[in-house]
């Protein structure tokens, strides 16, 4: 006997949804809005959480992680920063200024082109995103243990299939 999960949000909107337009298909929308709500309501609580405990939020551990990513010496340029994370070089720059200030990433001019800056880690942000990042992994470890092996790897094939081209 298989045994059926509790009533979610998600079954009473559908339900209110057979029942108002029953020619509707509703099997997709509700898969996708409980891939939605998961996101918004657990996954990102938890992370943001585990991040803040560090003193930054998570468009400054976006940076530090990027940074943190490349490998010695940390070191990337702001427009490339900008475009890796999608965001406005105004938003960057706004971005590095918090970091900065908080002692986390430093300023300096490109070897290459004095033009240019270059944005790299300090000790203290190499210390900070390597503590948040712990706790980041651990945070969302432990809310996949609410999944048996095989539906974690299911969880993962179906994702995939979903994912946009590289």
């Amino acid at each position: 006997m298989t045994e059926h999960p509790p009533e979610d949000t998600v079954d009473r909107l559908i339900a209110d949804w057979q029942r108002e337009r029953p020619e509707l298909e509703t099997e997709a929308p509700a898969v996708l809005m409980r891939l939605i709500l998961v996101a918004q309501h657990v996954i990102h609580p938890a992370g943001e959480g585990a991040i803040a405990r560090h003193g930054i939020h998570q468009g400054e551990f976006d940076v530090l992680a990027s940074l943190r990513r490349i490998g010695p010496p940390y070191t990337r340029r702001p427009s490339d920063l900008s475009s890796e994370l999608m965001r406005s070089r105004a938003g960057m720059t706004k971005r590095l200024d918090n970091l900065e200030a908080a002692g986390l990433i430093e300023r300096t001019l490109s070897t290459e082109d004095r033009r240019s800056f270059q944005v790299a880690l300090t000790e203290k942000g190499l210390a900070v995103v390597d503590a948040a990042l712990g706790d980041l992994s651990e945070a969302l470890n432990a809310l996949l243990t609410r999944l048996t092996e095989t539906q974690r790897r299911q969880l993962d094939q179906a994702l995939r299939a979903l994912m946009p081209p590289a």
